[in-house]
This record gives C-alpha cells, structure tokens and sequence, in this order.
C-alpha cells in the first residue's frame, strides 16, 4: 500500500496530469486519441480575454498536427456542468479569426473530472455538438465535445479502458493505493508523481489553502450571506498559518501566502 497525496487537490492532479505521458495516455483511453504533444500547460489562459469573465484551463495541450486540442478540468464546483460549458466554448471562440471562416480548423474536447461526486451520481455523461436527425442519427459536421467523468460511480458498465482511470483517481482520495492493482505505466507514473514523500512545502501549503477556500464557500453557500464567505476565509488563513509554523515556514513566508500581517501570526 503506497501513501499518497489526494488527487481532490487541484494542485496534486495537475502536477500528476501535466506529465506528458501521463495526458497522453489518459486521453488516448477517455477519447480514443493519440495525441502528437511535447507539453501540456497548466492554467492556460487566452489574452486578450474572451467575454466578459477571465478563465484558465487547469490543463491544456494542442495537437498541431491533428488538429487537437485538449482541455482537462479538475473540478468540485457545484455548476460544473455550466462552468465548463463555458470553458469549452471560450476555446471555441478563440479560433474565430474573422467573419468569413467559422469552421475551427481545431477540434476541441474538453474532459472535465468530479472528484467530489454529482448530484446525478453518474459515472459518465457528455455534450456531443453534431446536429443531429430527428431520428437521432448524426450529421457528422461538428467533432468538439464535452465529457464529463465522475470516478465515484463506476461501475461494471462504465467502459474498460476508463476503468482503471477513474479507479485510482478514486482510490486516492483516501491517501492511500494499492499499486499492485494497475497495470497502466502512465498510471503507475501517476502513483509517482503523488507519493506523500514527493510533496514539497510549496504544493502542501496550497493543498491547505484549497481545502479552506472550499470550506468557506460552502459555508457561504448556505448561509447566503456574505459574513458566511468573510468568517470562512478568516479562519482559512488563520489555520493556515498555524499549519505553515508547524511546518516551519518563516514569518515573511506565511505573511505573502495568508495575507495576514506579522504582528496577526505572531500573535
């Protein structure tokens, strides 16, 4: 049994996913594409911004020969399925160069994964694009989709090659996997990447800082008020800091991260 980091965090999963061979390979079983990439960023974003709210992709990577792109999404939000709507049309939109050629010339997938479950509890649902006959059969005229993958509820019939993927995704949540159980080598790389011992102060501060800044919002989601959303992030920061000590960050450290001042964390 290996001790892992959870892949919740959005800072563990992109730095496991941001390994080339890893995106690859998870994309080749989720889409059933081989990509041709050298690189995949994290937190793309396009300038100048397109509408009227700045976004970033947690991970992103083009095939320039093929004409792919491909969009990860890390999320535990409760409006991921209009979130990422967006997201996927923004990349849509960036494509649009002038009024006499609306055909992207890139196919766009967006595969988006729910650590913290649904409220549908499905194990895979999509958006397909292509127009479609009354009866239902496609016109084969638009490619770009939406896959939306949830590992909390596979089962027997999710598909195979998904399997193995939303499995140690979800075995993770807990800190600890059972290497012996995948045969994949991009997953057994995945295992690599989160080892608990592999995690540095960087990455644990900002796994406590995600944790806090989720609390807060769900705490402001139900009270619905603002003072709910304003206590949350006071006491994130304050944990933080006591957490950032233990670790032994110094004072000017913990001051750039929380935002509390000197005088605040000594106290």
């Amino acid at each position: 049994m290996k001790a892992v980091a959870s892949l919740r965090y959005g800072v563990i999963f992109k730095k496991a996913f941001s390994d080339v061979d890893v995106f690859k390979g998870f994309v080749r079983d989720i889409l059933g594409i081989n990509l041709e990439i050298d690189k995949v960023e994290t937190e793309k974003e396009f300038k100048p911004t397109i509408g009227h709210v700045k976004i970033k992709f947690d991970l992103y990577a083009e095939d320039k020969k093929n004409h792919v792109i491909v969009e990860i999404q890390h999320d535990r939000n409760a409006d991921h399925y209009d979130r990422f709507l967006h997201y996927h049309c923004v990349a849509l939109l960036e494509q649009v160069k002038k009024s006499t050629e609306y055909r992207s010339n890139t196919t766009v997938y967006t595969i988006v994964v729910l650590t913290a479950g649904d409220v549908h509890q499905c194990d895979v649902s999509t958006i397909d694009f292509d127009p479609k006959r009354l009866d239902g059969r496609p016109l084969h005229e638009i490619k770009h989709k939406i896959i939306y993958i949830c590992p909390k509820y596979v089962d027997a019939n999710t598909p195979p090659l998904y399997q193995e993927w939303l499995q140690v995704i979800d075995d993770s949540l807990d800190n600890k996997v059972d290497e012996s159980q995948y045969r994949l080598a991009e997953i057994q790389k995945v295992l690599l990447h989160i080892e608990e011992d592999g995690v540095t102060p960087d990455e644990r501060a900002r796994m406590i800082d995600e944790s806090y800044i989720g609390e807060a919002e769900r705490r402001g989601i139900e009270l619905g008020i603002e003072q709910g959303i304003a206590e949350g992030k006071a006491k994130r920061e304050l944990e933080l800091a006591k957490t950032m000590l233990q670790e032994g960050f110094d004072i000017k450290s913990i001051v750039k991260i929380t935002g509390l001042t000197e005088a605040a964390i000594l106290q």
